[in-house]
């Protein structure tokens, strides 16, 4: 495995799993979560720079997380796909 795969898996668990600790949290906002994956989104595409295989591994890591906690959200709270 090389280390960008190893450090998406790795980003992408973590993340997930913050992201289930926040949603038990009293003052969670699922609105919240999705301005913070828009926000994430455009990071993301701002590459122009050149960040370096290794932290756009983490990036995309962070990116699929936060889209897999929105649709278990959605399928477990039955709400719409915005």
């Amino acid at each position: 495995m090389s280390i960008e795969q190893h450090t998406l898996d790795t980003e992408y668990e973590l993340m997930l799993k913050h992201l289930e600790f926040r949603s038990k949290q009293k003052n969670f906002s699922i609105d919240d979560i999705k301005m913070e994956l828009e926000h994430l989104l455009v990071y993301q595409g701002q590459d122009w720079v050149g960040r370096g295989e290794i932290k756009n591994a983490e990036i995309q890591g962070h990116v699929y997380a936060y889209q897999i906690f929105l649709k278990r959200w959605r399928d477990e709270h039955n709400t719409d796909k915005k």
